[in-house]
């Protein structure tokens, strides 16, 4: 029996990266999976990975840039499993390559914002009534080192993913009482985006891993996925408003 069995998790952004190596651990933990991805034929895959792993799933295509879209990931998973345990928010979207701040026209900012901060306050809400009813829910967050650190042409993803870490630590306080925990995931793992930072800038990205003590970068499943899974069990229950920098310890200094 897996530490997830007969729990119900959506994963937002599942169609690859982290994703999917998220959805994946989750799977492999026994839940029954929701997912929402904008891309329908990395969804697919998932889909493929994941039912291949013994899990229920049921896949949306669309946009977590749209409340509706938040909202019917959640309407629908509950109605296809029964309820709702566990909420993964990971559906991200910056441009590559970066933009200095003079730069960003407002449109471009707000789409940012828009996938990364407010589908993440929009999935929270609609899920909440559902934990309410279970007694009990877990949401994992991610947030990113881009907004820890502050890095240069990365001032809307910065500003989303910090708003994020805020957003959770509130929640993880209003909602406590109600048997609801709260904590957020940044990472430093092997997602498309960084692949794009590897072929942009080589030279810097290599430099980013000689900071890393563990010198490597993560793998979406192994390293990053099966955190996730540990922080929607009930292995952590006594855990929530945290801030776990699942990054071979290269968040240590900050």
């Amino acid at each position: 029996m897996g530490r997830l069995q007969g729990r119900v998790a959506i994963v937002t952004g599942a169609g690859r990266g982290i994703g999917r190596g998220v959805a994946l651990a989750l799977a492999e933990e026994g839940a029954s999976l929701g997912l929402i991805e904008i891309d329908g034929a990395t969804l697919a895959e998932t889909v493929r990975l994941v039912e291949s792993r013994g899990s229920r799933v049921l896949a949306l295509e669309g946009d977590v840039a749209r409340r509706a879209d938040c909202e019917a990931i959640v309407a629908k998973t509950v109605e296809a499993f029964g309820g709702l345990d566990v909420l993964v928010n990971n559906a991200a979207w910056t441009p590559t390559p970066g933009r200095l701040l003079v730069d960003f026209d407002d449109e471009t900012f707000a789409r940012v914002l828009a996938t990364n901060l407010w589908a993440t306050f929009w999935c929270m809400q609609a899920a909440h009534p559902h934990f309410v009813k279970r007694g009990r829910g877990a949401i994992v967050n991610f947030a990113s080192g881009s907004g820890t650190i502050g890095n240069e042409t990365q001032g809307a993803y910065a500003a989303a993913k910090e708003g994020i870490r805020g957003l959770s630590r509130v929640a993880s306080r209003e909602w406590g009482p109600q048997n609801i925990r709260v904590n957020i995931v940044c990472p430093f793992a092997n997602s498309p985006g960084m692949i794009d930072w590897a072929a942009l800038d080589p030279e810097g990205h290599a430099a980013a891993i000689e900071e890393i003590p563990l010198r490597r970068v993560g793998d979406c499943h192994d390293d990053v996925g099966r955190v996730v899974a540990f922080l929607a069990s009930d292995d952590a229950a006594y855990v929530t408003g945290q801030t776990m920098w699942v990054d071979g310890g290269s968040g240590s200094v900050r």
